[in-house]
């Protein structure tokens, strides 16, 4: 008789707590192998396919397609376990070991099994108690526990209930700490407890003082309607990337001290040493080398000099960590929103090498096919906002980093160039950079340097 296993929505990394199911890749009866992809599911950072570690025969599946489940809560169950002789070995559920799972959960992260092809099973060769056909409705999990690891007890008491806690890495944060949940009063919607919550508790045991109870600020209504009037208007779910997006800008304008500084430079040189470099060798020179590139390449210069701007700040340890290598992320404007792709170990690639990872990575975010690793483990962000047409902005750091460069467009303007008015390349360069870690006169030397290589690129000779 067939054993009936329940996969449910696994840790997808990074602090992720939800992702949305974007398509369903079996249906109700379909034989599915060991790791094979079941389901394309949308974080707060990429598509991901999700496999399941289970092969045998689905019975259920949970939640209908652009449904919005947390880490933790079911996806599918699999008949694991061969009935009438009908599964082959290989589909059985097991391994060639015995093992009923493989224990992966991600597609490139250790997955080696191959997909098996579909076909269905007839629903009287599965045990009738083992094998529903409907699609039960997604069961809420109200604080799902963090993977890979144990599995925590939910925390509850008679009194309270489960506490209110979404995140794993606040419940993290809390073990850590050896905080108990119960004694807090989340400031979060419904009371949610979120992670300043955590923070605000450890620091006040930190102090010797009473854990007082987080009161959420109250909001005042918008205009002059009563306060339970809805506003209206279309309301659009702030979830998957722009949700993420707004977290993190929002962190980043609470917790960063920063300043902006900026300059024109006159890019004229620049765009001929491109020129060159695109015209020499002929058509099997290979890719052309973007703008972007070139800067990309005077970023991680800059960097060399001033390793201040490529560091964070370890706010527990009241410490600044300068990084050992450059992660360098670019801002991609896609149908699906901003993403910030990152080149790894920028520091040690040339102009070329930089373009074409560039390249690589701009395609995979326009076809939504970046994973969580290209999104995430930046040091310092390089923002080309004059693709928008727009000559100047202030950015907003990408946080935990300490800096972000912004650039303009580049466009024909007057300037004074060897004593006389002509007419010349002229870009913004603006950096936007958190003021704990370096003063300003860091922050000139280096974006003086940005301008300095942009107008006579030459000089990267010294560090080529």
């Amino acid at each position: 008789m067939p054993q009936v296993l329940e996969f449910k929505l696994p840790d997808l990394g990074e602090g992720l707590t939800e992702a949305e199911i974007v398509r369903w890749l079996v249906e109700v009866g379909d034989v599915v192998a060991i790791d094979q992809p079941v389901v394309e599911v949308e974080t707060a950072k990429a598509m991901v396919e999700v496999p399941c570690p289970y092969g045998g025969v689905v019975t259920a599946r949970f939640g209908e397609e652009g449904t919005e489940l947390p880490v933790g809560s079911p996806l599918l169950t699999v008949a694991v376990g061969s009935a009438e002789g009908d599964l082959p070995e290989d589909l059985s559920g097991k391994g060639a070991d015995g093992a009923e799972s493989s224990g992966n959960v991600l597609v490139g992260y250790g997955t080696g099994a191959p997909a098996a092809r579909r076909r269905r099973v007839r629903p009287e060769a599965i045990s009738a108690a083992a094998a529903p056909v409907a699609e039960p409705a997604p069961v809420p999990v109200t604080a799902p526990a963090p993977a890979p690891g144990p599995v925590p007890a939910p925390v509850s008491d008679e009194a309270s209930g489960p506490v209110a806690v979404v995140s794993p890495l606040v419940r993290r944060l809390a073990r850590q700490h050896d905080l108990d949940l119960r004694q807090l009063t989340g400031t979060g919607r419904d009371g949610l407890i979120l992670r300043a919550d955590v923070e605000s508790a450890i620091k006040a045991a930190a102090n010797g003082t009473a854990v007082a109870p987080a009161v959420p600020v109250p909001v005042p209504p918008l205009a002059s309607k009563p306060a339970s009037a809805p506003v209206a208007g279309e309301r659009i779910p702030l979830r998957g990337v722009r949700g993420a997006v707004a977290d993190k800008l929002a962190r980043s304008r609470r917790e960063i001290p920063d300043a902006t500084c900026w300059v024109d430079a006159d890019a004229t040189e620049l765009m001929a040493a491109r020129a060159a470099m695109n015209g020499a060798g002929g058509p099997s020179a290979g890719p052309k080398v973007s703008v972007l590139a070139l800067l990309a390449r005077i970023c991680t210069a800059a960097l060399a000099r001033f390793p201040e701007l490529n560091s964070m700040v370890d706010l527990e340890a009241r410490e600044i960590v300068r990084l050992p290598a450059v992660h360098l992320g670019f801002a991609a404007q896609t149908e699906r929103g901003l993403v910030v792709p990152v080149v790894r170990d920028a520091q040690s690639r040339n102009a070329e090498s930089i373009g074409a990872e560039i390249g690589r990575l701009t395609e995979a975010a326009r076809t939504g096919t970046l994973t969580p690793a290209e999104l995430t483990g930046g040091t310092f962000t390089l923002n080309n906002y004059g693709v928008f047409g727009v000559d100047g902005s202030t950015p907003i750091i990408n946080h935990p980093e300490a800096a972000m460069l912004g650039v303009g467009r580049i466009v024909p303007k007057p300037w004074v160039h060897r004593g006389e008015l002509a007419v010349r390349q002229v870009v913004q360069l603006s950096l936007t950079f958190d003021h704990r870690v370096c003063d300003g006169g860091t922050a000139g030397g280096f974006l003086r340097y940005v301008a300095d290589c942009v107008e006579q690129p030459a000089l990267l000779l010294r560090t080529l």
